[in-house]
């Protein structure tokens, strides 16, 4: 396992924790401390393989990558990304992913639920606020994105144009197709 660490134009690939403590020592901006040290001698020796990036002042961080390769070329070029092997021991998740959902297309009535931002007037104050709105429509629709969008449309031309609506993708829109015929309650 070897590290990669880089700061602005500065970086490395080094193998132990000692080295790259040693690099980052060697740029005065980073401030090497005790705390600093433990905390990425702490993360190299954890089971955790995400990158890990410290902050040295607002919008400046430094970062360190665990990682396979053995050059900095074979980095650079992703030789050696991690998972290859670990993806064939996870179980597969299933092929129909939200945004394959929403693209299927089944002619027919849905039912769509969107929770939004609707700019409202405050009658004692003449102000304008936001508020949470839950609506929810049955549509004639071919798919969940065009559900989405024929509720977004409706919407748009009765509420405030200040109001602000969710992506399609996100949790604050849901469907579900009731069929070729509407049902009636």
């Amino acid at each position: 396992m070897n590290l990669y660490l880089r700061y602005f134009d500065n970086e490395t690939l080094v193998s132990s924790a000692d080295d790259a403590i040693e690099f980052l020592s060697n740029i005065d901006e980073i401030g090497m401390n005790p705390v600093l040290e433990a905390d990425i001698r702490e993360y190299v020796a954890s089971d955790v393989f995400y990158p890990k990036r410290y902050k040295i002042r607002p919008r400046v961080y430094f970062i360190i990558i665990k990682t396979e390769a053995a050059t900095m070329l074979d980095f650079k070029e992703k030789r050696a990304v991690r998972g290859a092997d670990d993806m064939e021991m996870k179980p597969q998740r299933p092929a129909t992913s939200a945004i394959m959902k929403l693209n299927e297309e089944r002619d027919g009535w849905y039912e769509g639920t969107i929770d939004f931002k609707r700019v409202l007037l405050v009658p004692g104050t003449g102000k304008f606020q936001y508020r949470d709105t839950h609506f929810v429509a049955q549509v004639r629709a071919i798919s969940g994105i065009d559900c989405y969008n024929r509720i977004v449309e409706h919407l748009r031309q009765r509420v405030d144009e200040r109001s602000q609506f969710p992506s399609a993708k996100g949790k604050n829109f849901s469907f579900r197709y009731l069929g070729m015929a509407k049902n009636q309650y």
